[in-house]
Parts: C-alpha cells; structure tokens; sequence
C-alpha cells in the first residue's frame, strides 16, 4: 500500500509540474496608442522539429487556429481602434487565426472571452480551472460573436522557432506582427479619431 501512494503522489507531482511548465509559456505584447494600453495575452507554443505546415494540416474542418497555444488569446485595449479598416471598440476580445488552405490568413476578433478550463477537462487544477480556454468547434460555438474577420499581410523574416507576437509603435498607432516557423504576418492598429 504505501508503494501505490508513493506512487500515485509521485503522478500527481510530476502531472502538476508539467501543468505549471505549460503555464510559464505565455507573455504578452504591449503597447500605448493615443496614451492608452492596447495588451495581447498568449501562449507561446514551439515547433520542436515540426513544421508550420505539418501543424496547420491538424486544424479541425473550419481552419481556426487560437493564434498560441493553451489559454485562449486575449486582446485588450482601453481604446477604440481601426484594424483592417474594421472598427474595434475598447474592450477585451479573444483573437483566432482563420488559415485556409489557399489564400490569406486573417485574424479573427471575437467578443467571447473564452471557456473556463473546468468545462473542457473535468481532471482541471483548481487554480486553473476557470481560466479561458478557446472554444474547439469555432463557427458552430461562437461563430456569431465574431466582431471582425481581417486578412494579414504576409512579411518575409526570420524563422521563429516559438510563436510570437509583438507590437511595435507606428506613425498611426502600432504595427502588429505574428511569427512562427518560416512565416511571419503584420496588421496595423490605427486609432480611432
């Protein structure tokens, strides 16, 4: 008996240690524009020997991708913004990446703020479990809470073995730029006057 809870606290130890290691691969990208904060919360996943296209080929039919990995993408900004020539209110949103299979990625904007982890993993750590995830099924669970759908101008860069988002000051308020692997896109945030 002590043997099995030896090793059944040692599963427990080992499991919790591999949730808190998934949780250290988040950050943030911030910026002011017009004085205010704009922020992008997001997980940070590694391509450890695979390539882009190796992992878009697994996205579900409708080709959404939750622009990270673990906890769902968080935009907020204190102030209104032009994105794509779609104008954004001040709030919080939960960013997507539409990737077809020809043509432009977009990034998605939608007001639904995510679902609590407890719901999609019953086994969820306390502390985590009404932290927001995204929805897997987008267009069927909270397609209609899309706010704006904006193509992404394709760069020519680096490649980026951990997926990152920046934001850089411009002229007319930031320039978004997404990297990972051999791709790299940018999208301006105009304010609102």
């Amino acid at each position: 008996m002590p043997l099995r809870m030896f090793c059944l606290a040692l599963t427990l130890v080992l499991a919790s240690a591999a949730f808190a290691q998934n949780a250290v691969d988040r950050d943030k990208a911030t910026t002011t524009i017009s004085g205010k904060n704009i922020t992008i919360e997001y997980g940070r996943p590694a391509l450890k020997g695979r390539t882009f296209d190796q992992l878009m080929k697994q996205l579900p039919a409708d080709r959404m991708w939750r622009a990270g990995s673990g906890q769902v993408t968080l935009l907020s900004t204190e102030t209104p913004l032009i994105i794509g020539g779609k104008k954004i209110a001040a709030g919080k949103y939960s960013l997507y990446i539409h990737c077809p299979e020809q043509g432009e990625y977009s990034l998605v904007i939608n007001k639904d703020p995510g679902q609590p982890l407890g719901k999609i993993w019953a086994a969820a750590p306390a502390d985590q479990a009404k932290q927001p995830y995204p929805h897997f099924e987008y267009q069927k669970e909270i397609g209609g809470q899309e706010v704006a759908r904006v193509p992404m101008k394709k760069e020519t860069g680096s490649t980026t073995e951990v997926f990152t988002i920046s934001l850089k000051p411009a002229k007319s308020g930031a320039m978004m730029l997404l990297s990972w692997g051999d791709r790299n896109w940018s999208l301006e945030l105009i304010a609102v006057k």
